[in-house]
């Protein structure tokens, strides 16, 4: 997989923020800024503290975000090796079969941005057993006080069960390489960077208005139709040009 094909996982990501924000944004904002928020404009004597508190903040955030993306790269780089199983034992049906499946895991992630379909969470449920022994771990972590601690809770974040993390994978595992399994979640990771850290920043402001019925319609429609073309494309096994830029899955 080369960097180009990289792009439409990265906007998968970014896309998908905003399932992430209903999703992860209630914890990160939590204890993004603990300390009570002052008016602003700043009065003058406490510029200093409110700088300081906005920096330890948002160091927190990223510790948050650095820890629970690690958590990605350590699943795409198994599911790459996971892949390659099917490729060195020859089964072509399998291999043909999984890139199905990470199109139609792209298209019920479109239509679960959009309200349309909640299948999703179906497949969100079958990682109840990890999710339940993870949660005396994350407990632990709680309530966040030092930059540490809200790494480690990324880290353990990062293998809550999440629909859109899943389809993702199945992508990393068709690469069929841990290095490049790991490079399709580092960029799916980094997109979801943006509105996770901001929603950390900006708290409920933000998460109100990226759960509006318009903004869901449109990153649905979006992720829709990444997976449509990759349905596209394994149905008619022909390459599209400059098309297959936007395609998140590899060729067959």
């Amino acid at each position: 997989m080369n960097s180009i094909a990289l792009l439409p996982i990265f906007l998968v990501g970014l896309l998908g923020g905003v399932h992430c924000v209903g999703m992860c944004g209630g914890i990160v904002g939590a204890f993004s800024i603990a300390a009570p928020r002052r008016p602003f404009p700043v009065p003058v004597l406490t510029q200093q503290s409110w700088f300081s508190e906005t920096a330890t903040g948002g160091l927190r955030v990223l510790a948050f975000n650095a820890g629970r993306i690690g958590s990605y790269l350590i699943a795409g780089a198994l599911a790459g090796v996971l892949g390659n199983i099917p490729a060195m034992m020859n089964i072509a049906i399998l291999q043909r079969g999984a890139y199905w499946l990470a199109n139609l895991m792209l298209v019920a992630l479109g239509l679960t941005l959009m309200n349309t379909w909640q299948g999703l969470s179906r497949v969100e449920s079958l990682g109840q057993l990890a999710w339940r022994r993870l949660q005396p771990l994350i407990r632990r972590c709680l309530p966040v006080e030092t930059t540490w601690q809200a790494l480690a809770l990324g880290g353990l974040w990062g293998w809550v069960p999440c629909g859109m993390v899943y389809s993702v994978l199945m992508t990393a595992m068709l690469t069929g390489s841990a290095l490049q399994g790991a490079s399709v979640m580092l960029a799916f990771g980094v997109g979801t960077l943006p509105l996770l850290f901001s929603m950390g920043m900006l708290g409920s402001r933000l998460q109100a208005s990226l759960q509006k019925p318009v903004i869901k319609t449109i990153a649905g429609l979006l992720v829709l139709g990444f997976g449509l073309l990759g349905l596209h494309r394994a149905a008619t096994g022909v390459s599209h040009g400059w098309l297959d830029a936007f395609c998140i899955t590899p060729p067959l």
